[in-house]
This record gives C-alpha cells, sequence and structure tokens, in this order.
C-alpha cells in the first residue's frame, strides 16, 4: 500500500506547500484536491496552466500522484477531471456519491450517473472511485453493493472511507469486508462519535477517535490490497502551517504503525 494524504488538509496554502510539508511528514504520494471551496490546488478550469507544476512539484518532493478529489458528478467538470489525470498522470479520481439518504430515486438517479462516468472514464483509461458518504444516496454497506452490482466498468471501483460507514452506525472492518473486491482506493481518518460530521482536524488524525483503523488496514493487508491509502483531513483551511503539519505526522506515524503491525511493511 501507497501512504498518502489529500492535499486539501493544507487547503489555506498553495500547491507547493502542500506537496513540501507532506514529503517533510514522510508520505510516498499524494491525493491532489480538485474541490472547490476547500482548496485551490487543481482548480479544473485552469487545468491546462496548472498540469506542469503538479508535475514539477510531484518530481522535486518525490511524491506519486496516487489520485485526485472531485466531488462532483457534472459530466463536463468529470470529463475536465479526467482529461486532466491523464496529462498529469493521476490514475484515480475520487467523486461524490450525490443524492439523498433513504430515497430509492434518489439512489437509481446516482447509479446511473455513476455509470455514464464510469464509461466516459474506461475511454480515458483512468479509473473513478466513489465511497459511501453521510447523508447522500449511497452511504452505508447496503447501497454501496448495489452500485456494485449495478456498474460492471472495469473503470470502476469503491473508494472506502471508515469514517463514514462509522457514522452510518456500521463497524468499518466488517464493511470493508464485504465491499474488499471492488476497492480501488482507500481514504482514511478517525472519527469520534457517530455526529454527521468527522469533527475537528485535529479529531480527524488517525489513533485520536472510535475507529478500529489497524483492523481495517489488516482486512486491507489480508486481501492483497496494493492501491493507495490516502489520508482526507477536511475543514483546516483556516489553520496555521504548523498545525497543518502537525496533523499529517500524526496521521502518517498512525498510518505506518498499522503496516508494521499488520506485516505490510
Amino acid at each position: 500500500m501507497k501512504l498518502g494524504a489529500n492535499s486539501v488538509l493544507f487547503g489555506g496554502f498553495d500547491m507547493e506547500t502542500a506537496f513540501k510539508h507532506l514529503a517533510m511528514s514522510g508520505y510516498d504520494g499524494v491525493e491532489v484536491s480538485a474541490i472547490d471551496g476547500m482548496s485551490e490546488h487543481l482548480v479544473l478550469s485552469r487545468w491546462r496552466e496548472l498540469a506542469p507544476e503538479i508535475k514539477r512539484l510531484a518530481s522535486e518532493y518525490g511524491l506519486a500522484l496516487l489520485a485526485m478529489e472531485q466531488p462532483s458528478q457534472d459530466p463536463v467538470k468529470m470529463e475536465q477531471a479526467y482529461q486532466a489525470a491523464v496529462e498529469i498522470g493521476i490514475p484515480i479520481i475520487n467523486c461524490g456519491p450525490g443524492g439523498k439518504t433513504g430515497d430509492e430515486a434518489s439512489l437509481q438517479q446516482s447509479i446511473d450517473s455513476l455509470g455514464r462516468l464510469a464509461d466516459m472514464a474506461e475511454r480515458y483509461g483512468v479509473t473513478l472511485c466513489v465511497k459511501a458518504h453521510v447523508g447522500a444516496s449511497i452511504y452505508n454497506t447496503p447501497t454501496t453493493l448495489r452500485v456494485m452490482d449495478a456498474i460492471t466498468s472495469p473503470a470502476f471501483g469503491i473508494d472506502m472511507d471508515p469514517s463514514h460507514v462509522h457514522r452510518a452506525g456500521e463497524n468499518p472492518v466488517d464493511a470493508i469486508v464485504a465491499v474488499i473486491s471492488r476497492v480501488r482506493h482507500v481514504h482514511i481518518r478517525d472519527c469520534k462519535g457517530r455526529q454527521p460530521g468527522p469533527g475537528k482536524p485535529e479529531d480527524q488524525a488517525n489513533g485520536r477517535g472510535d475507529i478500529d483503523l489497524l483492523g481495517y488496514v489488516r482486512v486491507l493487508h489480508e486481501h492483497g490490497y496494493a492501491g493507495p491509502l490516502d489520508l482526507e483531513i477536511i475543514g483546516a483551511k483556516d489553520y496555521p502551517l504548523e498545525r497543518c503539519c502537525i496533523i499529517a505526522a500524526e496521521a502518517r506515524g498512525h498510518m505506518q504503525a498499522c503496516l508494521q503491525a499488520c506485516g505490510a511493511r
């Protein structure tokens, strides 16, 4: 597994600051944030201008380009994301599930939309991933399994985030077992309690919450998962740099310890 972090943790700073300090924290790679309002990193309307800089930063700081997060399912924006991914060399694009929880029509609409986007991803030679998300149409294991059954494209996979399934009332260790056959990306962070939001950025750092992240990583290892393990911490856009760095380094240390404990490193 490659240990990475979403650059959104450093959303209040430029891309070079994010890449530099993630490298200093010991990460293998980076998930580039294309999340409007949370960062000004990969702004998709300017991707042609930004692509050379992202490639330079990855080379200079020795970080693999593991994924991109772009939450919208808008087909125009997603095609920009795919084009940028091909040019930059990013293999995985993570998007949001959309819709609302408990609404069958909303779930079917999300499945149909994701199916079309998966077909587009296949044409571009990249992988589209989606994760269960609190409040969305895909929010737990049963709804994730519905999507897996409906979309058979090899360019489609599941992005698993233990904090969301934890807040959906499930055990993330059991949940990852159920969907591991289609997992192509993993977002990882901790969470205290089962409230709608993930909590303060510090409480999202691995090891500070209630989730059995060691058990979660052990399942990934035992099933031969070799993809990205990307930290995703949101809400730190107004934090000073040192607080972002502490969260990044603390979480990376916990991730490394989990890998070592289960024999993956």
